[in-house]
């Protein structure tokens, strides 16, 4: 058998090799977590409520961005110290992170106070202790990466994919014992086990590269160097936070309960379409750092995995076309969302669309080239605030021209079918964009 699954990986390549060995150990977890996803939280969460889950999910994230920044700006270093092996170096740039992590985590708490209770109102959510649940699930969720991407830049995939293999029964335990005291924040509960888990086994098969005495890693040259970084992923983190919370909180403010809650559980059924895309990008960063300026090695890397990735979401897209309405109809409260079923193809389509962003960007963050967010912070900065502005005209009414407000109302969003218009035209662009830019790509 190793003799076959040596000849297997010498036949397939280190990328395609690693990335069917992530995506095989994660659909395995899978299988719980639509079990959470589709029965559990649908079972605990009604229609009412469950709209509200994603637009948390969100303000999470949003209240972690500088941390999640930070620790995207470590996994460029981190990469780079791993290549060359210097993990004594590697261990104070990790203490640095937890150490900033601290900081960030502070100034969060204070933000929280002051615009939690606001955002729950606004998303007809009411709930005294949800306020610290977040801030704690987002924070977790932050600093997680720092060690996960050690494993990834040390190529530790075997290590990787055993520990996403675990973390679903973990979360499924979790919420069983927690949801049905408090669903909501049950939920978040949940969430935050999978992240603590993955810190906590990432320790252990770290356990070698970080046993090393620590060197001396901050210097001037370090500092300018890792603040420019730093830069680039919190602009790039703050624009990204506030498109995904407009969005999100878009659907469950000017949708009716009933299309909120329906967009929650078809992008359940959607999000299968980026389980490839997931695996693949996890193994795509390190193999795109190494080929380097390789510009038309590394535009062939992300060609096979666009290819690989459509055909995996064209498959998905047929079976929910064929089937989606009767699946839907056997969950929880099913009869309710089963009308929906159409979103589902549509959103797997809108999946594969965004996926050509998602493989480019991460090739070219890869060898540290930020051209891209030229035009791709204008276009998400400019998405949520035409969003705003057609759905929040009301505010300004008396301020704005009548022919104005009368054009505005008339493009209102309020239903999910228009929502999903405007989703669709912006990673429409982006996926233009994108394709422009890889085609131009060539080696120096």
């Amino acid at each position: 058998m190793r003799n076959f699954l040596d000849r297997t990986h010498a036949r397939l390549g280190d990328f395609w090799w690693y990335s069917l060995m992530i995506f095989c150990a994660c659909r395995a977890a899978d299988l719980m977590n639509a079990f959470v996803g589709l029965w559990l939280v649908p079972k605990y969460i009604g229609p009412s409520e469950l709209g509200a889950v994603v637009p948390l999910t969100h303000f999470a994230n949003f209240l972690a961005v500088p941390a999640a920044a930070f620790a995207s700006a470590f996994r460029n270093e981190l990469t780079r110290l791993s290549v060359g092996r210097e993990f004594g170096r590697l261990k104070t740039l990790m203490r640095g992170v937890f150490t900033a992590t601290a900081a960030f985590l502070f100034v969060s708490i204070v933000v929280a106070r002051f615009t939690m209770p606001l955002f729950l109102e606004r998303i007809r959510i009411v709930e005294g202790s949800l306020g610290l649940i977040i801030i704690a699930s987002s924070f977790v969720s932050a600093v997680a990466p720092v060690y996960t991407n050690a494993l990834q830049a040390l190529k530790k995939f075997r290590d990787q994919s055993a520990i996403n293999f675990v973390c679903a029964p973990v979360r499924l335990l979790v919420m069983l014992a927690a949801m049905p005291f408090r669903a909501i924040s049950g939920y978040f509960v949940g969430q935050a086990s999978v992240p603590a888990f993955n810190i906590f086994a990432s320790v252990i098969c770290l356990r070698k590269e970080l046993s090393v005495r620590p060197e001396p890693y901050w210097s001037r040259e370090t500092m300018r160097k890792f603040s420019a970084l730093f830069g680039i992923f919190l602009a790039s983190g703050i624009v990204s936070g506030i498109y995904c919370l407009v969005e999100s909180t878009v659907i469950r403010q000017r949708l009716p309960d009933l299309d909120s809650a329906a967009y929650y559980m078809t992008t359940r059924f959607s999000e299968i379409s980026t389980y490839l895309f997931a695996a693949v990008n996890l193994a795509l960063f390190p193999l795109a750092a190494d080929l380097g300026g390789r510009h038309d090695a590394r535009r062939s890397l992300v060609v096979k995995a666009l290819f690989a990735n459509i055909a995996f979401c064209s498959l998905v897209a047929v079976v929910f076309f064929a089937f989606g309405r009767q699946i839907i109809g056997v969950l929880p409260n099913g009869d309710k969302y089963s009308a929906y079923w159409w979103a589902i193809p549509w959103l797997t389509a809108v999946s594969a669309i965004g996926s050509v962003q998602g493989f480019y960007t991460t090739a070219e963050t890869a060898v540290g080239r930020f051209g891209y967010m030229k035009w791709l912070l204008p276009l998400d900065l400019a998405y949520p605030a035409l969003l705003l502005a057609v759905t929040g005209h009301g505010y300004f009414t008396g301020y704005l021209p009548s022919s104005w407000s009368a054009f505005l109302a008339a493009h209102n969003i309020r239903s999910l079918s228009t929502m999903l218009w405007w989703i669709t035209a912006i990673n429409s662009v982006k996926c233009a964009i994108s394709l422009f830019c890889l085609s131009r790509l060539r080696s120096r």
